[in-house]
């Protein structure tokens, strides 16, 4: 019994889960999608949060320039290029069967400078935001001096007393290990079984403590969060529920429209964008989601990719239950080479505030991911990991004019030869 029905009232009810619990690849689209200038007024986060979040970076800016200097050509500001696809279509298509109607793009924050992935976003974000709060309550800086001061000696020495906790499947756990480790937080990360070696030994070169779990992500977290507690030192960065993580993540939407402003890409009604976001938790594609709401209103429709063996989130809004039900309890295993979206309960923070707002989810093939990775690079010369190929897929489900943007959540970082693995393998499915 799952919170007192069984599987067959569950299929009964919501026929889609059926095709969840049989691995198949679901598109559900939302029936609960209302006007977004009715729903956002009710929200607890509005546009003058995401206008706060993006000062805060701007304040930030000379710092992030000058301890990494790979940002100093955007003058410290972390972004990733708008990319147009223009080859991989005809690929799509054969491997397919259908065709995409209208433009596509990649937004590749697989690019993005410090730690390449998304997670640059809302990780680095809620990092900075914590070390600005302590600087100012102990007056080493004002919100109108110039930042740059981050990497003077008395802000490590204050930052050393401190520990920045979180649990990751991967990229959440490198991006705030870069940054808290530059920072000079002591920098403990709870990762599980299912995330990629690679990503815990480069968290390790960096200094951070790296603890292992047995279980998956959930566990990871739990494991993370009850530690934290203990320490009144220590901070903990929840991916599932902190509105600091969501609000860094929002900030994609202000970029994205001056983008789409300077590559003359008209949005209205008449002209939607459709934004295809890769989910694991959903923190990272709920915050984006969220900020081209406010932006842009109901000229755009977001759309949550998962995969087959991990749709938390397809699963908790299509029944409505959100972060009440796991995968585990259908009997989905959660066990995918996506790793960065290898979870089995989705954020209810999430999953209850863009209810409404969300234009639907739909899950992928660990089969299909590897294809189109192998896909992408032969056709458009860019390397993804696994996970980030989810939103690729999404113009093809959903058969809508305008212009399609698939966003890329990660794989700059990913070792050569790990990359050249995946690569093999998709080449070989094809």
């Amino acid at each position: 019994m799952i919170l007192n029905k069984t599987i067959e009232q569950w299929c009964n009810e919501f026929p889609g889960v059926r095709d969840l619990i049989d691995y198949k690849e679901t598109f559900w689209l939302n029936s609960n999608q209302s006007a977004a200038e009715t729903v956002l007024p009710d929200l607890i986060l509005s546009e003058d949060d995401i206008l706060d979040a993006e000062a805060r970076l701007k304040r930030f800016a000379p710092f992030i320039a000058h301890a990494f200097p790979e940002t100093a050509v955007q003058a410290g500001i972390i972004e990733s290029p708008l990319t147009r696809l223009s080859h991989i279509q005809t690929g799509l298509k054969n491997l397919f069967g259908k065709e995409i109607d209208g433009a596509f793009y990649l937004k590749e924050d697989n690019r993005l400078p410090i730690s390449g992935s998304v997670k640059a976003r809302g990780g680095i974000y809620e990092v900075l935001t914590f070390a600005e709060s302590l600087a100012l309550r102990e007056g080493l800086i004002t919100e109108k001096d110039n930042y740059k001061k981050f990497t003077d000696t008395e802000f490590k020495n204050l930052f050393s007393e401190y520990s920045l906790v979180c649990g990751s499947t991967g990229n959440l756990g490198l991006s705030i290990g870069i940054i808290g480790a530059e920072l000079g937080f002591k920098v403990i990360i709870h990762m599980s079984d299912d995330a990629r070696q690679w990503k815990k030994d480069m968290l390790r070169a960096k200094g951070v403590k790296v603890v292992e779990h047995s279980d998956d992500y959930s566990k990871a977290v739990a494991q993370g969060r009850r530690d934290s507690l203990k320490d009144e030192r220590s901070y903990f960065i929840d991916d599932e529920n902190s509105k600091t993580l969501f609000l860094g993540y929002s900030v994609a939407a202000i970029r994205l429209r001056a983008q789409l402003q300077d590559q003359n890409i008209k949005i209205d009604k008449k002209h939607p964008l459709n934004v295809y976001l890769p989910c694991g938790v959903g923190g990272g594609p709920g915050g984006i989601a969220f900020g081209l709401k406010v932006i842009f209103g109901d000229a755009v429709n977001c759309y949550f990719a998962e995969p087959v063996h991990s749709p938390c989130m397809t699963l908790g809004m299509m029944t409505g239950c959100h972060d009440k039900v796991s995968v585990q309890d259908f009997g989905i295993d959660n066990i995918t080479a996506a790793d960065g979206l290898a979870v089995g309960r989705a954020s209810g923070f999430v999953g209850k505030l863009l209810e409404n707002l969300i234009g639907g989810a739909y899950t992928v093939s660990d089969e299909n991911l590897f294809k189109m990775l192998a896909l992408m690079y032969d056709s458009e010369n860019i390397e993804l990991e696994p996970s980030a190929l989810a939103g690729v897929i999404g113009p093809l489900s959903v058969k809508s004019e305008g212009t399609h943007i698939a966003w890329s959540t990660g794989g700059d970082m990913v070792p050569e030869d790990i990359y050249k693995e995946y690569y093999r393998k998709g080449k070989d499915l094809l």
